[in-house]
Formats: C-alpha cells, sequence, structure tokens
C-alpha cells in the first residue's frame, strides 16, 4: 500500500484522531502477536484503512484492548484495536511487504546486489509471504490478487524495453495503475465478508479500485521530479503524462472514490469518510502543490539538497513520504530507455534492509516524530490530541460543536465535512 492517508490533528477532530491511532497501533500489536517483531516493519498508514473499513460496517464499536506504553506514542498506553479487521489488514500488509522486497531482490537493486543481503531478503519475504497468506487463509480471504501485483507491475514496466521498435504500443497509465487497483479492490472487498455486508462488495470493490489508482497517482507525481533526475522508472514519464492531465485523473478517480463511499452502507461511517474522501483529497492537493513548485524551480526548490523534496523528512528515501515504506505499494520499479532489453537500472532506495528498518521507524509515528509537512511538527504530543479552534467546516461552528456522537466520532457527515 501507500502512505498518503496520513492525518494530523488539524485533519481530524480528537474523537476520530484517536479512533485513528487505536487502528494503526492494533495493526502494529496484531502484526507482533502474530508473527513476530520483525514483522512490525510492514505497518503502514494505508494498510490500516481494511481495518478501519470493517468497523465502519459493524453497527457496534470494533473491541479494544488496552496496550502498554509506547515510544511512538510519547510513552502513553492506548485502547488499540483488536478484531479480523486489524488481522486482514496484517495479512495485506506483509504480502505486499513480500512483493516489493522480492522485487529488489529479482532486480539487484543497490545493496540488494549483494549475495548474503539478497539472501536474507529472500528468506525474510518468504516468511512475510507465509505469514500472509496464513493470516489470510484463516479469514477466508484469497491473496492471489495480492502476491501477484508485484510480478504483474514489474512486467508491465519491462514491455517497453522488450518490445522491438513497431510493435504495439507500451502500456497507458490506466493499465499501469491496474496491478495496485486489483490489489486494494480485493482488499477493501473483504471487509465487507468480514462484516457481514456482502452486498457492499461491488462499492468496496470501487472504493478500492479507485484508491488504488488515486494513491499509484499521487505516488507517480511525488516522485516525478527525483525520478527524472535519477533517471528511475516513473509511470507519468514513461506515458508522457504532463502535471495537468495527472492531476484531472487524480481529480476523477477522487469523485469515484467518494461516489463509492456514499454508495456503502456503513453504521459507523465518520472516520472512513474522513480518511478516504477528506484526507485523500488534501493528499492531492499537497503533492500537486510540491510537485508544481519543484517544476518552478527546476526540480529541486531553493534551499533543498539534491535527492530531496521540500518536506522530506530525514532518512527517508527521495520523493518517499513518511509512513511510505518498502511494502506500502505493488511496486514502481525504474526504467532506461537505453538499458539492455530484460534488465531494468537499479532503482533509488539503495539501502536495503536497512532502509526497510528505517522506514519503519517513521511509518506509524503516532507520538514523537511528525512529518515537516504537518503543522504540529514542533508540538508537544498532547497539543496534537487538542482540537481546540479547529473548525471543520462554516456550517457547523468548529469541531467543539460537532464531536458530540457516539464515542466521540465526529457528526460532521450531514454538514458538508468531506
Amino acid at each position: 500500500m501507500f502512505g498518503i492517508v496520513r492525518p494530523c490533528r488539524h485533519g481530524l477532530c480528537k474523537g476520530l484522531y484517536a479512533d485513528w491511532m487505536g487502528h494503526l497501533c492494533g495493526l502494529c500489536l496484531a502484526l507482533r502477536d502474530e508473527h513476530g517483531h520483525l514483522s512490525r516493519l510492514v505497518t503502514n498508514y494505508d494498510g490500516l484503512l481494511v481495518s478501519v473499513l470493517t468497523e465502519a460496517q459493524t453497527p457496534a464499536p470494533t473491541p479494544r484492548r488496552k496496550a502498554g506504553a509506547c515510544a511512538l506514542r510519547g510513552f502513553k498506553g492506548a485502547d488499540v484495536v483488536e478484531s479480523e479487521g486489524v488481522r486482514l489488514a496484517a495479512s495485506v500488509s506483509l504480502l505486499l511487504a513480500a512483493g516489493k522486497v522480492n522485487d529488489h531482490v529479482a532486480d539487484g537493486d543497490g545493496m540488494y546486489a549483494r549475495r548474503p543481503l539478497a539472501a536474507g531478503a529472500t528468506r525474510l519475504a518468504g516468511r512475510w509471504s507465509s505469514a500472509g497468506t496464513a493470516t489470510a487463509g484463516t479469514l477466508g480471504f484469497d491473496p492471489t490478487p495480492l502476491t501477484a501485483a508485484a510480478a504483474r507491475q514489474a512486467l508491465l514496466e519491462r514491455i517497453p524495453a522488450q518490445r522491438p521498435p513497431g510493435s504495439a504500443a507500451a502500456p497507458g497509465l490506466r493499465e499501469l495503475t491496474g496491478p495496485t487497483e486489483d490489489a486494494v479492490a480485493a482488499a477493501f472487498a473483504h471487509t465487507g465478508v468480514l462484516a457481514g455486508k456482502p452486498h457492499n462488495r461491488e462499492a468496496l470493490e470501487a472504493a478500492g479500485r479507485a484508491f488504488g489508482r488515486l494513491a499509484h497517482l499521487i505516488d507517480a507525481v511525488e516522485d516525478l521530479a527525483d525520478d527524472r533526475a535519477s533517471g528511475a522508472y516513473n509511470p507519468l514519464a514513461a506515458t508522457g503524462t504532463g502535471l495537468d492531465e495527472a492531476r484531472r485523473h487524480c481529480d476523477a478517480a477522487h469523485a469515484d472514490l467518494r461516489a463509492a463511499v456514499n454508495a456503502l452502507d456503513l453504521p459507523r461511517p465518520a472516520l472512513t469518510r474522513a480518511l478516504l474522501v477528506r484526507e485523500t483529497g488534501n493528499a492531492i492537493s499537497r503533492a500537486f502543490a510540491t510537485a508544481g513548485s519543484q517544476a518552478a524551480a527546476g526540480t529541486h526548490g531553493p534551499g533543498h539538497a539534491p535527492g530531496h523534496s521540500p518536506g522530506q523528512a530525514p532518512g527517508h528515501s527521495p520523493g518517499q513520504a513518511p509512513g511510505h515504506s518498502p511494502g506500502h505499494s505493488p511496486g514502481h520499479p525504474p526504467g532506461d530507455p537505453g538499458a539492455p532489453p530484460g534488465r531494468r537500472p537499479p532503482k533509488r532506495d539503495p539501502g536495503g534492509l536497512l532502509s526497510l528498518a528505517c522506514a519503519a521507524l517513521t511509518c506509524c509515528t503516532c507520538g514523537l516524530y511528525r512529518p515537516a509537512w504537518d503543522e504540529d511538527h514542533e508540538g508537544s504530543c498532547c497539543q496534537r490530541f487538542d482540537c481546540s479552534g479547529y473548525e471543520c467546516c462554516g456550517n457547523c461552528g468548529g469541531c467543539r460543536h460537532c464531536c458530540s456522537g457516539e464515542d466521540g466520532d465526529c457528526g460532521c457527515d450531514g454538514c458538508g465535512c468531506d
């Protein structure tokens, strides 16, 4: 999965932000409890959407359990989600991470070209794949769309180099986003099975395809300047898609996502709508604002070192957003028109398993670390939970007046807050 849904306290009110953290920490602890501490490396922001969707379709709140103090929560305890939905999120995260690591090994990227590291990474990916598949089996989930996504993506991105002159055209943008769309659609659709809402399947698949397409496009927009500078593969550059056209594709995907969410039968819709509609809209605006400033400045804005995008936190690969660790996407391998057929040049992210660990340290940053784009980057943990003064729309008068729903859920659903 990707890392585009990363709300801060000004994106969610106090009750919803606490619920979001309950799903995030629940995913991390589910990975630890069932698959060991090392599996927590695959915890990611967007993976928890599977858990959120499952809870949204159930009339009663999902069971919580008390979790001890954690450094990433500012050494505080928390009530975390414990459910089949969070186990499905763990399975999805493990399977996609395994595919990503195997893709790096197959291409010999960076340190993965070293045999000892490649062998260790292959064994780790095998364990993650087996663990994710086993968990999926206990939940009645067919993991095939997820396990096949990385291989399909890599094949599509190799096609331009493999096809001789005069052959059929290279894949279009929608074809390139296809594996991501299929993987996310399958994961989203199974939440309806877990929640006992099979009639939601069609809308869930539509939401998954729209979100997968949107996430893939936003990731490409965020990486575009750095990919051009390094010669890495980027679907926008490969298909000749400019930023204006990419924005139209994103807006269309966002409209499809909104329509699909509106079509869902959700007894508890607040957090789902906040994340899948409002926060994805914020992600679009953020990505294109940064890409536009980079284009105006030449590749990188003034005052930024080469290979670092404005607002990028230390320790991330170029263009990589906080919360976007390996395993979040089914793969964005680079390409080079001058590369030999069947062989792609090394990808970015040359740090091997070390970069995977570094990304994990910032992927669940619920207490200590906040990315540079967050207004509370320098604020304390307590300040991040204070929603005073935040007005979610002009019709309801601010969060302090509309967060009177059951269990602190924001009651903004009827006043146009999306």
